[in-house]
């Protein structure tokens, strides 16, 4: 192999039985399948995906939406808090397509109320133990005020409760990171169940970090699952023992 600068070597024949397991997996537990499309960001390896059933994605930001639903995809979460600064580009995502966002502030529910030219569904992001960002799972006061003020916003659909458990990427082993999905799962339906009792359900569980989507049999309890980096995988998925060598499907080749 001739190469003068860093190249990408992509397996796709792995990447899409990594795609294939995932989604077998997803169809065998009820859930809905939201891939999240970080880790690529192609718009060809989109097409593996929509080939396959799937119409439904996440990304990580609103630039990213745009890309994809100018490739025709309509059904959109930006797994990222709203920045209100950017209701532009929400306002004209949401004319155009099925526009998710999370939520974690009630001004941010307020700025929207406000502001939103068109309806978007709406998650509220829920820590679950990463420490990274997102309402604190045991906060169940602020979880219900957060519900009560998207029920009343006009332009505002309540989907349910998100997280990204990350801390599984910290486990030393993978029984950890199954206990971690588990614990995870039962904060969520703790919150829920609070919220239904509020009269404010129905009211979805989504979550979506790969190491605990690839380990965990069956997701119960559950409504969506999001994983991303499972389509690729790499070394450091390898010894958290998320997945085999043989499923890695990227490599970098650098010339020296």
């Amino acid at each position: 192999m001739y190469i003068t600068c860093p190249t990408l070597l992509l397996d796709a024949e792995r990447a899409r039985r990594n795609l294939d397991r995932m989604l077998a997996k997803a169809k065998a537990s009820g859930v809905r399948f939201r891939p999240h499309f970080k880790s690529h960001q192609s718009a060809q390896i989109g097409e593996w995906f929509r080939v396959r059933g799937v119409t439904a994605i996440t990304v990580s930001s609103l630039q990213m939406a745009r890309y994809f639903a100018g490739n025709g995809w309509q059904d959109i979460t930006v797994a990222f808090p709203a920045n209100i600064r950017e209701i532009d580009t929400i306002n004209a995502l949401a004319g155009q397509i099925r526009l998710n966002l999370l939520l974690e502030a009630p001004e941010v529910v307020e700025f929207l109320e406000k502001n939103l030219a068109a309806p978007v569904g709406v998650w509220i992001k829920i820590d679950v133990g990463y420490g990274r960002t997102g309402v604190p799972w045991q906060d169940a006061e602020q979880v219900l005020a957060l519900a009560q003020a998207i029920h009343k916003a006009r332009n505002l659909k309540f989907a349910g409760l998100l997280t990204h458990a990350g801390h599984t990427y910290h486990a030393a082993t993978p029984q950890q990171i199954r206990d971690i999905y588990r614990e995870s799962v039962q904060r969520l339906q703790g919150l829920r169940d609070r919220l239904q009792a509020a009269g404010l359900g129905p009211v979805d569980i989504s979550v979506g970090d790969t190491p605990a989507c690839s380990l965990v049999e069956a997701f119960h309890g559950v409504d969506e699952i999001r994983p991303g980096n499972f389509v690729f995988y790499d070394a450091m998925q390898w010894q958290l023992g998320t997945c085999d060598e043989q499923d890695i499907a990227v490599a970098v080749a650098c010339p020296v």
